[in-house]
């Protein structure tokens, strides 16, 4: 399942990368209610590298996910909230770096690392996506920026599409939507979803949608 939030005029972050926070309470507390009942949680290292995330499910008796990084060139640092927590949190690496000597200060770390093959130097998902499925994980959630999405759309790993709208206006023409990439180049090739299920969560909405 891809998973956003967006302002009404379609923006995840200002032109200046923030994000904290476009939704309200109520919607942070559906994300981590979701955190808690799938099995695993992906991002992208750049979202890594820019919000130094958790990745975890803050509610009461919550269940944390498996944490997964795709992770190419393996420039996750040892420093980061997910690497200085891997012992207590489940965590996978996934990158096409084959440096064994650099694997080691993650393993130390607690991390898994998951050689993954690489297509036009990014992460081959479809592949990704194998590998987890032969470790018993069929639930994930992507919480990944614009690039990744892009990439899980175009790989057809995307089943399930969250949409969190807030009721606010960023503008920009340099601030972020959803789905980067260079897109479709027809409208008739666009990605289909059905009909949306629709949740209000206080000033928020959640759209909730299938892809045919």
């Amino acid at each position: 399942m891809m998973k956003y939030a967006m302002t009404l005029d379609g923006k995840i972050a200002t032109y200046k990368g923030q994000s904290k926070w476009i939704t309200g309470e109520k919607a942070r507390q559906k994300v981590h209610e979701d955190r808690s009942r799938f099995m695993a949680i992906m991002i992208g290292v750049e979202t890594l590298l820019k919000d130094d995330p958790q990745l975890t499910a803050r509610i009461k008796n919550g269940i944390n996910p498996i944490r997964i990084i795709c992770d190419t060139q393996l420039r996750t640092p040892l420093t980061s909230k997910i690497v200085s927590t891997a012992f207590e949190i489940p965590t996978i690496i996934a990158t096409s770096n084959e440096n064994i000597q650099k694997h080691q200060a993650f393993i130390e770390a607690g991390c898994e690392i998951l050689l993954v093959s690489s297509i036009s130097e990014h992460l081959d998902l479809k592949d990704l996506i194998t590998k987890l499925g032969e470790r018993e994980i069929d639930s994930l959630i992507l919480e990944g920026g614009a690039r990744l999405n892009a990439s899980a759309l175009k790989a057809g790993i995307v089943q399930k599409v969250q949409a969190y709208i807030a009721p606010k206006i960023f503008g920009g023409k340099e601030a972020p939507s959803p789905v980067d990439g260079q897109g479709v180049e027809h409208p008739n090739q666009a990605y289909l979803l059905d009909r949306p299920k629709v949740v209000y969560l206080g000033e928020d909405i959640l759209l909730e949608s299938e892809l045919i």
